[in-house]
């Protein structure tokens, strides 16, 4: 069944699909329209889950841990302060293994308070050990919630879905519908070997002193190193049932390209067409999206942008002091295996429009500049 629906539903129709049995939610725009639309699904029994209202995206997060440690799908969905708010419990939910899923519309951190999106919100988390999925179309965000319950479950780590509000959150696009007799002969239920059980009991959360900390975070690098395997194994499962497959990245127009542009999100669609133009125009150029940035698909990216004369990285975020943080983790895939020029775009802050024009001045830029003065620039900027 293909329907017309924003990307939040889309999210929502994804949870439905997987058959979440806790959904804990604390609305914030612009990911209310997820939680809310769950919310009615729970109430008319679409799913059969328990909803539980909090009074904070902390506590929306603790209910999750609760939930999932006691062996139940469990979901949530936050934006920008609301994510922020989460931090300790996304620590928790690495530490205690727990395959939470969590949907987070990019929304641009205050103040000066704004609801449009960039990324420096789930980007300010990439160190906690959640594994980090960027969306690029309703379709991708729906069909991307089941495998990334199938992924977490797997490697008993949770998984964080990331897309940008408003252009996809509040944008409506054709979606088929995944059901959940469909879904299930993919996503079985989960049963995990150990959980909170009265009649089974283990302890959970304790001290843990020198001689078996640094293992147990030994366990969580190790099960981030086959992340990567186990996303393309999901992925290929998906596909067969379903026809519809998301790589770690997407190349566009890369095997002759002598100047390829890095994105991630939305942007990555404008740029495409964007890369249209300049082939047509006999300029040899093409993009490589970013779809999995932890784990990061060092080997990958590698492999397509090893064969490019010179690297733009596009970043809709910022570490202030340093880059962007989508270059720096480019420079890093690449750094002592190439000398390759990589020059960084800082754009489309704050929901900015990353237009096709603000494309095609990054590619003019970045190819017509031979001996690059600033490996960071920002693009746009009024002062």
């Amino acid at each position: 069944m293909k329907k017309v629906i924003m990307g939040n539903h889309a999210v929502s129709y994804g949870v439905r699909a997987s058959e979440a049995k806790v959904i804990s939610a604390y609305p914030i725009t612009p990911q209310t329209h997820i939680v809310e639309l769950l919310s009615e699904m729970c109430a008319n029994g679409e799913i059969d889950a328990k909803f539980i209202k909090v009074e904070s995206e902390h506590s929306a997060m603790a209910a999750c841990v609760g939930a999932s440690a006691a062996g139940s799908r469990a979901f949530t969905a936050t934006s920008s302060q609301g994510l922020l708010l989460m931090h300790e419990m996304l620590h928790w939910a690495v530490g205690a293994r727990l395959p939470i899923v969590l949907a987070n519309v990019n929304r641009a951190v205050g103040p000066p308070w704004s609801i449009w999106t960039d990324q420096n919100d789930s980007l300010s988390q990439r160190d906690v050990g959640w594994l980090q999925i960027y969306c690029e179309s309703n379709q991708e965000v729906q069909d991307t919630i089941p495998q990334a319950f199938k992924i977490a479950e797997q490697l008993q780590m949770p998984v964080m879905i990331v897309m940008d509000a408003f252009f996809l959150s509040h944008t409506f696009e054709i979606v088929d519908i995944i059901e959940k007799e469909q879904v299930r002969e993919f996503l079985p239920p989960y049963e995990p070997e150990i959980k909170i059980d009265t009649a089974d009991q283990h302890s959970f959360g304790n001290l843990a002193g020198p001689d078996h900390y640094m293992e147990l975070r030994y366990m969580i690098q190790e099960a981030m190193d086959r992340g990567l395997d186990v996303i393309k194994k999901v992925n290929k499962e998906f596909e067969e049932i379903f026809g519809r497959g998301y790589g770690l990245i997407e190349p566009y127009r890369c095997d002759d390209a002598e100047t390829i542009l890095v994105t991630s999100g939305t942007v990555s669609s404008t740029t495409r067409a964007v890369i249209d133009e300049l082939r047509d125009e006999g300029v040899k150029v093409g993009s490589l999206k970013i779809r999995v940035f932890r784990p990061f698909p060092t080997e990958e990216v590698f492999e397509v942008l090893s064969k490019a004369k010179k690297v733009a990285v596009i970043d809709r975020n910022i570490s202030f002091g340093a880059h962007g943080i989508f270059y720096q983790e480019i420079k890093s895939a690449l750094y002592g295996r190439t000398d390759i020029p990589i020059l960084g775009y800082i754009a489309g802050l704050g929901g900015r429009d990353v237009t096709p024009k603000v494309i095609r001045e990054i590619a003019d830029k970045a190819i017509g500049d031979e001996q690059p003065e600033r490996y960071i620039n920002w693009i746009g900027v009024k002062i």
